[in-house]
């Protein structure tokens, strides 16, 4: 098989990011992992997914189709090296075709339904919208959260497919709450729970909107052990508007009420050009006044954001004090 210039650049770093996530195959416990993630390690336009045994393959350039010689030059390579491999997912962020951006199979025709991560199983829908409907990077957080949330009560606000509420549960909550516009993709966190045989009637599901949620919540005076926050990076509805570059106090704020003494909110802020030392200082901003304190970063996994001795680029701003520019923050919460 004659290779594009492209691929034959692009074999190498493939090959290296392979080998330094060797280690992580034998993992019996956890089996969705990012195999090459193309920012950092040296094709930015390419980002590699493993989903049990299904391969998702996320183009981002923004020409070109996800369709092209290129992308079955990188299939190719992968089913070469990965046999367990049955099935390949090809997203195209940037097409103008929502069945491109949301993915189209390209061999075979059965994608995972669900993964396993530390042990808990997810429903996954790999073809629901752009992303893969499962965040690899915060993969530690939902680690944190069985280990931490004993005897909790838990309020999941932009709970998208509910994995972080699935985790709380899994790690023996006493109530979850979560919350999302989109029923649809709150419907993967029930089945998440039948997955695990965790009890159903601990937990709430509510397709309504943030802001509309929150002011109820407040009204009725409820208040939570535990509040997850995390939003999209920007997002704008006839209700509020969610900034995470510009106003992220506000929402963590917005929450402040929510939380009881000595509670916690866990912070994620995701916003590429937001640098990790103005996230930090804004953090310190709300702290100031000790009712706020930081208690925990939580840093994202390697597999993400590339090995020592793979990765070559670098975020568009640094992430520092952060691993990444997907901030992970505990706060600790006391009332006045």
């Amino acid at each position: 098989m004659n290779h594009s210039i492209a691929s034959q650049e692009l074999f190498p770093l493939l090959s290296q990011a392979l080998a330094a996530r060797g280690g992580l195959f034998a993992d019996a416990q956890t089996n969705a992992l990012r195999l090459f993630a193309g920012f950092y390690e040296g094709f930015p336009g390419l980002v590699v997914d493993l989903y049990d045994r299904t391969l998702v393959l996320f183009d981002h350039r923004d020409t070109l189709s996800a369709m092209d010689v290129w992308m079955d030059e990188v299939q190719q390579f992968y089913l070469e090296h990965l046999p367990q491999i049955n099935c390949v997912v090809r997203k195209s962020r940037n097409s103008p075709d929502p069945d491109a951006k949301n993915g189209v199979l390209t061999f075979r025709d059965v994608p995972a339904e669900h993964v396993t991560e530390s042990g808990i199983q997810y429903a996954v829908d790999l073809t629901l919208n752009q992303d893969a409907s499962f965040y690899l990077d915060t993969r530690n957080l939902r680690k944190w959260l069985i280990e931490n949330s004993r005897g909790l009560s838990v309020l999941n606000t932009f709970a998208y497919t509910g994995s972080l509420g699935v985790a709380a549960m899994a790690g023996s909550a006493a109530a979850v709450v979560q919350t999302d516009r989109n029923k649809g993709f709150l419907a993967l966190a029930r089945t998440s729970c039948m997955l695990n045989h965790l009890d159903l009637g601990k937990m709430k599901l509510r397709p309504v909107d943030f802001f509309i949620e929150i002011s109820q919540l407040k009204q009725k005076g409820d208040l939570f052990d535990l509040v997850l926050l995390d939003p999209p990076f920007f997002s704008v509805t006839d209700k509020g508007t969610v900034d995470q570059q510009e106003s992220s106090a506000r929402l963590i704020n917005k929450v402040r009420p929510l939380v009881k003494d000595g509670g916690r909110i866990v912070a994620i802020n995701n916003s590429l050009f937001l640098s990790g030392e103005a996230y930090k200082q804004t953090l310190d901003d709300l702290c100031a006044d000790d009712f706020l304190k930081i208690e925990e970063v939580i840093p994202v996994p390697e597999d993400v954001t590339g090995f020592t001795d793979t990765v070559t680029g670098q975020a568009p701003v640094p992430p520092a004090p952060f691993n990444h520019p997907t901030k992970i923050v505990v706060l600790q919460v006391k009332r006045k």
